[in-house]
């Protein structure tokens, strides 16, 4: 329910408390969405692997400013169909993203990725009915409302939600992002300095 109070401040503490009690809900049986990626990126990290990443729409750009905080990290990080990414390997991660568990394309990279040999770790708000499941190694639940669950009756004197469609699970995925970086980097031992460094300067 949106408040009454439509003034800037209000909205935007409004957007970041949702977002945040995603945060506090449960993802048992799968493993807490933080620690499980921090894990994975460091054991590939760890074996001089390389990370992939795949998305579609709003979903893939959150993907794509990971992509370059990995890079700035100093992991060699590449974004699928980018014109200079590398073929996947044994040694190597992909993260993909199907919020609402499934898309034809995620589905078809998720397989190509696991039939050359390397880890797929999917996020998704969908993990006992999706698609994409059966692809993964590891599966990142991001307990958010996603297009698959955000209903319309048709009801036009309810409010209009402030977050619709799948504007939770995508504002989840930055917020997620934004927390791996702060702690990849600690276990990484990147200083501030050392992240800057590798900032492109073709701006």
């Amino acid at each position: 329910m949106v408040s009454k109070d439509t003034s800037m401040a209000s909205l935007a503490t409004q957007i970041c408390t949702h977002i945040s009690s995603i945060f506090t809900k449960p993802t048992h049986p799968y493993p807490q969405p933080l620690d499980l990626m921090v894990t994975e990126l460091t054991a590939t990290s760890s074996q001089k692997g390389r990370v992939f990443l795949y998305g579609v729409g709003r979903e893939g750009l959150m993907l794509k400013a990971l992509c370059m905080r990995l890079a700035h990290l100093g992991l060699s990080a590449h974004l699928v169909f980018d014109m200079t990414t590398p073929p996947i390997s044994a040694t190597d991660l992909l993260i993909a993203s199907a919020g609402p568990g499934g898309f034809s394309t995620v589905d078809a990279i998720c397989h190509v990725a696991r039939s050359n040999g390397a880890r797929v770790l999917l996020l998704t708000a969908q993990p006992e009915t999706g698609s994409c499941i059966k692809h993964a190694s590891v599966v990142c639940y991001v307990a958010a409302q996603t297009m698959a669950d955000d209903e319309d009756d048709g009801d036009v004197a309810k409010s209009r939600p402030l977050l619709p469609m799948g504007s939770v699970y995508e504002g989840a995925l930055f917020v997620l992002f934004e927390m791996v970086v702060y702690k990849l980097g600690e276990v990484l031992g990147e200083s501030t300095e050392a992240v800057r460094s590798r900032h492109t300067n073709l701006e």
